[in-house]
Order: structure tokens, then sequence, then C-alpha cells
């Protein structure tokens, strides 16, 4: 489902049951396969929860000028 950096830069994967819906981390092992690693990390940096449109707009919303131009 997602991976994350641990304390001391160690990098886990956190997977959810399919059944239950529980999630649990286990460390990323020597074997496991890299490219798909990096594809589970990048996921969330290529396809955002919402629209990139509406980042100024977002920004403006926490209290920021709401602009990415200076």
């Amino acid at each position: 489902m997602a991976v994350w950096v641990r304390k001391g830069g160690e990098w886990a994967v956190i997977h959810r049951c399919r059944v239950c819906g529980a999630l649990s981390s286990n460390r990323v092992a020597a074997d496991d396969n890299l490219m798909k690693l990096m594809s589970i990390a990048r996921k969330p940096l290529c396809e955002p929860p919402f629209p990139l449109e509406r980042i100024e707009e977002m920004v403006a919303l926490m209290g920021g000028e709401g602009s990415l131009l200076k």
C-alpha cells in the first residue's frame, strides 16, 4: 500500500489486510523488488489525492500567500 522511512533511514512497507483492513508494517528485505518499492514510494507525488491546480487555493486557505509565483 505504501512505504515509509523508519528512524535510522530504514525503509518499511505498509500492508493492508484484504480481509479485515488492518494495517501492518514490515521491514524492506534485501530480496524485495527495488523498482516496485520505488513505484510505491513515488505514487503520492505522481498521483496526489487532490488536483494540482488547487495548490494555490489550499495554500491560501492555510494562511499562506496563495501564489506559487514570486
